[in-house]
């Protein structure tokens, strides 16, 4: 029972066993935090993905799968699908409401033609769009516009009453504490014009321009736009994928770049609030291509913005836009029509039915999505052979290699694959450290030996055996691993959960920040200029490494508030708008488990050398 007794003495009589554990910690907590941000990755392109296509595609590009009705209604038959849509997925361009230069600005696109209703049902679409109502600043644009064609008649029925309210609200600083009359007095005499003028400044503070003109002029100028007075419209208008009664888009968020990301991750609509995009309107053009594969004339359609939403996903938020499924069908010619004969056009020979190029396929909570897959393949056969008996041609899927039926994961794996090929990678490049860390141990423990080469040899004279002196060493790197792995395990968390405050403070770093470090190098310089005086070095050396270190943070934190800081997440990079802040918990305890084994085998190294010491040799030792 003698080793733990030494071991913990040993540890509680030296500093240096705490660089040891200092050095494990420091591994811990770095491989958990990059483990816990590339599976932040990883869950986030999981997520979005199964939210944005459901569980099952079922895709067949281009042509488009006809006769989509008959396979949803015959997918929604099984109990183990919730729910199935259909798509048509092409790209486009989208002429943007905004000028750059001489010109208006146009987007490439993905377009995503969409029935609201059973989409919703089937992805979260109606959870990712960003605006339930119309942004303050520009509601008192559109609220400026409408005053600026009601002013005359909104003065004109301003009551001296009215003009008091007036006065107090919009010149607070000028009327300040005024006598009540001396006030009455000044909003008699004002003009039309300053009247005017004070109610347009107004436009921004809508709770006071009501308490002054009243609630039937307020209907009145909110009455050009349904959506200033009706809370929820904006929402209800994007989930209907209309405005104003017609066809609408919902865009990406960083579709437009009228939306700036400010370095905080929130965001500025450009203009003050002008450029707000359900606010405006584009115009979408495609280029169909026919039966054969050949390309037809470009088609192209002016619509409004409905909404914007925003996946989490950067790369979809750029590029995508949900459009109606009849506005797109009719871009690509996927539309139903008629044929008519070439002799005759009068006469009426075929009909050709309306196409999506995707079905997607929601299942009841609790279904694996491969089992699922499987269930949907069954369902299209039977939607086949159904199709086959009736005379009506549809994709074969024994036949056609471009009709697939995959899970989400499966569409999504070209993207999905390389992530999670860089966790491991990230897992094995900073597990490397672990070898360094355990060089670190080895030196400090042969260090440990060399100064304990006297007290090993009493050991060894009074009885104690190879294996027991092993053992001291060995518990000693147990304590140390476990010491470090726990501290790593904490260290990690704090730094992982408080990921997003981190970047917001690098982005806008505080002033008083800095003015403390560099006040802590300077008391610390204090301390070090003593110490010198005194003639002793080492305080010197730490004291000087301490002056540099916390002055150039400091210094560098400044410099970094006065160039307006920096921006570690940004999306176009790293994909995602949002910055992950959940620990990978398994791969954490993994980590610690690792490093507790990584202290043990390295201290087995000056343990096996403690063992091997003469002990007469050792007695001798000075």
């Amino acid at each position: 029972m003698y080793q733990p007794l030494l071991t913990s003495r040993y540890l509680m009589t030296r500093m240096i066993p705490l660089l040891a554990v200092a050095a494990v910690a420091l591994c811990v907590a770095l491989v958990i935090v990059v483990i816990s941000v590339m599976t932040g990755f990883l869950d986030m392109i999981r997520s979005s993905g199964q939210t944005l296509m459901g569980d099952v595609v079922i895709t067949y590009p281009i042509r488009g799968i006809p006769y989509y009705d008959s396979l949803i209604s015959t997918l929604e038959q099984e109990q183990d699908v919730k729910a199935a849509t259909p798509v048509v997925d092409t790209w486009g361009l989208l002429r943007m409401p905004y000028p750059v230069g001489d010109a208006k600005e146009s987007e490439q696109v993905q377009i995503w033609g969409i029935d609201p209703q059973s989409f919703s049902q089937v992805t979260g679409f109606a959870e990712t769009l960003k605006w339930s109502e119309i942004p303050a600043d520009t509601a008192a644009n559109m609220r400026w516009d409408r005053m600026q064609q009601l002013a005359p008649t909104l003065v004109a029925n301003l009551d001296l009453d009215a003009r008091v309210r007036l006065l107090q609200q919009s010149a607070a600083d000028e009327v300040g504490d005024a006598e009540p009359s001396v006030i009455r007095q000044l909003a008699a005499n004002a003009t039309r014009d300053d009247l005017a003028r004070r109610l347009l400044h107004l436009a921004w503070q809508p709770d006071a321009l009501r308490l002054v003109i009243g609630d039937e002029a307020m209907a009145a100028i909110d009455s050009h736009d349904p959506r200033l007075g009706e809370r929820g419209l904006v929402a209800e208008e994007g989930r209907t994928l209309q405005r104003g009664g017609r066809a609408a888009i919902v865009s990406g968020l960083h579709v437009s770049k009228a939306n700036e990301r400010k370095s905080t991750g929130e965001y500025d609509i450009s203009g003050g609030g002008y450029w707000w995009m359900p606010n405006h309107e584009a115009t979408l053009t495609t280029l169909p291509i026919d039966s054969r594969g050949g390309l037809l004339d470009p088609k192209s359609i002016v619509l409004p913005f409905a909404n914007e939403f925003a996946s989490g996903v950067f790369l979809i938020d750029q590029t995508r836009i949900m459009v109606p499924l009849q506005i797109v069908q009719d871009l690509t010619n996927l539309d139903s029509a008629d044929i008519v004969d070439p002799d005759d056009p009068t006469q009426v020979v075929g009909h050709v039915p309306a196409k999506a190029t995707m079905i997607l396929v929601r299942g009841q909570d609790g279904i694996d999505p491969v089992s699922l897959r499987s269930l949907v393949q069954t369902s299209y056969r039977r939607f086949q052979d159904a199709c086959i008996e009736a005379g009506q041609s549809v994709p074969r899927l024994d036949r056609d290699p471009g009709l697939r039926i995959l899970t989400w994961e499966e569409q999504n794996a070209s993207f999905i694959g390389p992530v999670e090929k860089e966790r491991e990678l990230m897992r094995t490049l900073f597990s490397i450290v672990y070898l360094v860390c355990g060089a670190l141990i080895v030196a400090i423990f042969w260090a440990i030996v060399y100064e304990k080469t006297r007290d090993i040899g009493i050991l060894r004279s009074i009885g104690a055996s190879r294996m027991g002196i092993v053992w001291i060493f060995l518990l000693y790197g147990l304590f140390v691993g476990v010491f470090g792995a726990l501290a790593g395990i904490c260290l990690g968390w704090l730094v992982t959960v408080n990921m997003p405050a981190i970047h917001e403070q690098m982005s806008s770093p505080p002033m008083w920040l800095g003015i403390a470090l560099l006040v802590v190098a300077a008391g610390l310089l204090l301390w070090t200029i003593s110490k010198y005086r005194g003639g002793q070095l080492l305080p010197v050396l730490l004291g000087t490494l301490g002056v540099l270190i916390l002055a150039g943070l400091g210094a560098g934190e400044l410099v970094l508030r006065s160039s307006g800081g920096i921006v570690l997440w940004d999306p176009a990079v790293y994909y995602f708008t949002d910055v992950p802040d959940a620990v990978d918990w398994p791969s954490a305890w993994i980590t610690a488990a690792g490093a507790v084994i990584c202290s043990v085998v390295a201290a087995a190294i000056p343990a096996a050398r403690a063992a091997d010491i003469d002990p007469v040799g050792a007695l001798r030792y000075e």
